[in-house]
């Protein structure tokens, strides 16, 4: 149960809609244009809804046999991915969620989904492998067998991809197949993040701290401290600041300057549980986050990653992700229990 009392909406957070799904909702996004939104639960079922009014679209069921896995939504047409425990992908039309192709990838489970920048490619992490598909589904890439299993991928551009397993993070040029770069580092590696242009890599561990590098200097250094896995890493659109979970305050630390390394990071004790998910706006320095408690919480922040919480909702109880629409115009969450909300986030001009 939630850890505490509901709430109405607050400061810059406006109701909108709110919706129900028959699952344990746990990925949600926006299409493209902002004008559909997406949700996807553990069981296998898919829920499409109009943006605006919240209207139901359609909705599949069992998608993948075993459960989802990993959704990912193109940014740059209507089509989007999805993975799961059945090692098949599949390519669907977001208008009508017609399949466009289902591919048998392995026998593993599949994890990871990530569309590139420019929606031309996606990569697709299976076990210890990593592959590249094109729009239509066909394989243009294969990774060597990692050493271990593959915990997380990104694009770096729209021809590199990184990806993150037990002590190491590989770049590799999906056109000439070249591995461009190795960062080593004795640890497992739960999740990653890439700055903006890419020369910022950081990665949460299973030991309770984040660690990152600098790609153009190889330097790396690690931030300690955490009472739990950092597996929420968000990055805001201009490469200063890195939001971390690992607890109940939300870390904030600031590339500024010299920055991080002898810098004292910005906190956001805004929740009473761990933080589980961490999504900067698309524009400026707005970071969402939520929590196990219920709570969601947008904050303005600073370039040191000090900051102040500008809007708050309750979503009811855990809060397995937050999506910030295109034009950051709203903000939206998923629970456990399979609620939906959509929040307006703008300035208030009454009471």
């Amino acid at each position: 149960m939630s850890g505490i009392d509901p709430f109405t909406p607050k400061g810059m957070l406006h109701s909108c809609w709110s919706a129900q799904v028959n699952d344990y909702a746990i990925v949600c996004g926006w299409n493209h244009t902002g004008q559909k939104f997406l949700v996807g639960g553990s069981a296998g079922g898919l829920y499409a809804f109009d943006g605006h009014s919240g209207t139901s679209i359609w909705e599949k069921e069992d998608i993948h046999d075993g459960g989802l896995l990993s959704m990912s939504i193109c940014t740059e047409r209507d089509i989007f991915a999805t993975s799961g425990q059945d090692g098949f992908v599949r390519l669907w039309d977001f208008d009508k969620a017609n399949e466009i192709k289902s591919i048998k990838i392995g026998n593993g489970w599949v994890e990871h989904l990530k569309w590139s920048p420019n929606g031309e490619l996606l990569a697709v992490a299976c076990s210890r492998n990593v592959y590249v598909l094109n729009t239509k589904g066909i394989e243009i890439w294969k990774s060597d067998c990692h050493p271990s299993t593959v915990s997380a991928i990104a694009w770096s551009n729209n021809d590199e991809l990184a990806t993150a397993c037990y002590g190491r993070v590989s770049f590799f040029d999906i056109n000439n197949n070249v591995l461009n770069q190795k960062l080593e580092w004795q640890g497992s590696l739960v999740s990653m993040e890439l700055s903006p242009n890419g020369d910022i890599v950081a990665c949460g561990s299973q030991d309770n701290s984040v660690h990152f590098w600098r790609r153009t200097t190889g330097d790396d250094a690690e931030m300690t401290g955490y009472p739990g896995k950092p597996s929420n890493l968000s990055f805001d659109s201009s490469g200063t600041l890195l939001a971390t979970g690992g607890s109940p305050t939300v870390t904030v630390w600031s590339f500024h300057g010299d920055g991080p390394e002898g810098t004292i990071p910005g906190e956001l004790g805004h929740h009473l549980e761990p933080v589980t998910s961490l999504s900067f706006s698309n524009k400026d320095l707005l970071l969402a986050s939520g929590s196990r408690d219920g709570s969601v919480v947008v904050s303005f922040l600073k370039n040191n990653g000090d900051g102040d919480p500008v809007g708050a909702a309750f979503a009811g109880d855990n809060v397995s992700a937050i999506s910030w629409k295109p034009d950051d115009t709203a903000l939206a969450a998923v629970n456990a229990k399979g609620k939906v909300y959509v929040w307006k986030f703008e300035v208030r001009t009454e009471d």
